[in-house]
């Protein structure tokens, strides 16, 4: 194989040649003469006269080669004490006859159906089943609010949610069924069918529009794969919006399978029979992509973890499950390094485990300081690779191609440009920067296969969004450098970069700073509102578990080493130790919504129920009550 620059070389150049050759990695049920489509440019198609079957592909084609007794998928659940192992031909009979239930109340090819549901078995199956008829998924993380599902309910206008009985958050049950309810209430769209997943640890009342998935499994038959053309969408998927009403990103069929199938072995040198551990929700992009999809597309087997790194019940949780499963790429965010740094700072728990089947971690979700990069790679000894992407793009912008040609970790960096994605770094009026200048990251048009291709009934919204202020581009909304190497550098939204007395300032560097004092286990930094400077930066710290620093000496501390490392203009001089920082499920820390509190502006809770409470406790802080 071609190493790294020709390889991303080939890709800028002759991008419809590139693309042509990777595509053959699919099986096509009719394969494309065309590979790129532009005449309705900015709205661009891939392989627009071809047709397959996301799940063919995922499960179909496996068997039918002969590996049906090969592990498609573990269920690994600590918070039930449950352990089940799925072969690809055990998951095709699920998703098949499941599939068939579906068909059986009426979903057919272009419907919507939502998916609100924990972290279990079924939610793979759901999705895969609505692929095998054509359907298109929204999967909605089972931890969103009540008026968050009905907003998204609404907007896709499904004609069935299936969802489960309850979910469960650490020791605490979360009953899904009254907050589906509520949802119900709050939308104005009605689905005429609701299938319900009862688990034992809480089981719903069911009324008249719902379907118990048992029974319904119980006596389906099983269905064929629906050929689709690769330009139908496979799911839509909601991402935050500006203006408060989520995004819903549109995915394509054909071009996404294509880059998936690429990336599981360039990008993350996985292949059949090996295994990957992503430890995320399949309500994120990376579940979608990376827990589902591409390692199926690859023939690989995929863990389905439902549970946290630290708290269930140890610290070596994450390290129990890549030994038992013999896991080969561990994917997660740094949030849940930091977590388990804070409880066991020594790695002790290590030592419990045969971890020499793990070659790679790949990080992304949010910035990678360098001391959890230094502390990662010190305890396993092992290559750690951040890497950068959106839900937008669907897989990875910038990374390092460890199939290909494994390049060096810089602290600091997302690693390079993938083949495919042309990376340009522009100042406030729209001009280059010199190389090692921050600046507002695009990506020039066409996206290469498996980015969006629009938002769900909203092009215009599409274009507004990503495409207009920087005609040709797609404006990724990141803020950030590349370096003299060619390597990307990610310093946050374009909106964490505050104005402070006219010298703009990245948050991201100041969390850098404050991350590499020995007592932090993690932290943020956001803007707020300064009648005097425009903005001035606030810090938010968590100290390590057992630390016994005094608390005003290491608020002087991190002062004096923001001041050290990045000057006196960076200003940062309120600092607030506190207990934890409120975060998405896929480990991203709420910053948008903790400005606003302490700006006075919005005060809306965060859509995932299990950070009221931190934001709660952290709200008085925010507002100096």
């Amino acid at each position: 194989m071609m190493g790294y620059q020709e390889t991303f070389r080939a890709s800028i150049e002759e991008p419809e040649t590139f693309w042509r050759e990777a595509a053959t990695a699919i099986d096509w049920h009719r394969a494309p003469e065309r590979v790129l489509d532009g005449t309705a440019a900015p709205f661009y198609r891939w392989y627009p006269d071809g047709q397959l079957n996301a799940c063919h592909n995922a499960l179909d084609r496996h068997v039918q080669a002969g590996h049906g007794d090969r592990a498609a998928l573990i269920y690994d659940s600590p918070v039930t004490g449950t352990k089940k192992i799925y072969t690809y031909s055990q998951m095709l009979e699920e998703v098949a006859r499941f599939a068939g239930a579906l068909t059986k109340i009426g979903v057919g090819h272009g419907d919507r159906v939502v998916i609100y549901m924990p972290m279990v078995p079924e939610a793979a199956i759901a999705m895969l089943a609505c692929a095998r008829i054509g359907a298109v998924h929204s999967v909605v993380f089972g931890g969103f609010a009540p008026n968050e599902l009905a907003i998204r309910i609404d907007d896709a206008a499904p004609k069935a949610v299936v969802t489960a009985s309850c979910g469960i958050e650490g020791t605490r049950i979360i009953e899904y069924k009254p907050l589906l309810e509520r949802a119900f209430e709050l939308a104005d769209h009605s689905p005429d069918h609701c299938i319900v997943l009862q688990r034992p640890q809480a089981v719903a009342e069911l009324g008249d529009r719902d379907l118990d998935w048992s029974e319904m499994i119980a006596t389906a038959k099983p269905v064929a794969c629906v050929p689709v053309v690769s330009t139908d969408p496979l799911y839509i998927l909601y991402t935050s919006g500006t203006t408060g009403k989520p995004k819903g990103v549109v995915r394509d069929t054909g071009g996404y399978a294509v880059a998936l199938a690429w990336s599981m072995r360039a990008i993350y040198d996985v292949g059949p029979g090996e295994t990957m551990f992503s430890a995320s929700d399949v309500g994120w992009v990376v579940g979608h992509s990376y827990i589902v999809y591409g390692p199926l597309l690859a023939g690989a087997t995929t863990v389905f973890f439902e549970g946290k790194p630290v708290g269930t019940p140890d610290p070596g949780q994450f390290w129990r499950v890549i030994a038992e499963n013999q896991v080969k790429a561990l994917f997660t965010a740094p949030t849940s390094l930091r977590a388990i740094k804070k409880e066991d700072s020594e790695g002790s728990f290590l030592d419990d485990y045969d971890l020499s089947s793990l070659s790679t971690v790949f990080l992304a979700g949010e910035r990678l300081d360098p001391e959890t990069l230094r502390w990662t790679q010190d305890r396993l000894g092992i290559p750690v690779i951040d890497h950068w992407w959106q839900t937008e793009t669907g897989w990875p912008v910038a990374a390092n191609l460890v199939g290909r040609e494994p390049l060096p970790v810089k602290p600091g960096s997302a690693s390079v440009a993938v083949p495919g994605w042309n990376i340009t770094v522009v100042d406030a009026v729209g001009g280059p920067v010199p190389r090692g200048t921050d600046g507002t990251i695009l990506l020039k048009l066409p996206l290469p296969p498996g980015a969006l291709t629009t938002l769900w009934n909203d092009d215009e919204r599409y274009i507004s969004s990503y495409l207009s202020e920087y005609p040709g581009y797609y404006a990724t909304g990141d803020g950030g450098h590349i370096d003299d190497d060619g390597y990307v550098f990610i310093m946050g939204r374009t909106d964490d970069v505050i104005n402070v007395a006219g010298h703009r300032l990245s948050t991201g560097t100041m969390e850098e700073a404050l991350a590499a004092h020995p007592a932090v286990a993690e932290c943020a930094v956001i803007g707020v509102a300064d009648p005097l400077k425009g903005q001035l930066p606030r810090g938010f710290v968590v100290l390590k578990a057992g630390d016994h620093h005094d608390e005003a000496t290491v608020v002087a501390d991190l002062i004096a080493l923001v001041r050290n490392r990045i000057g006196a203009v960076a200003a940062l001089k309120d600092i607030s130790i506190v207990p934890a920082l409120p975060k998405t499920r896929s480990g991203k820390i709420l910053r948008k919504t903790m400005r606003g509190i302490a700006d006075g502006a919005d005060e809306s809770a965060p859509s995932t129920i299990e950070d009221i409470a931190v934001l709660d406790a952290l709200r008085p802080v925010l507002r100096r009550d």
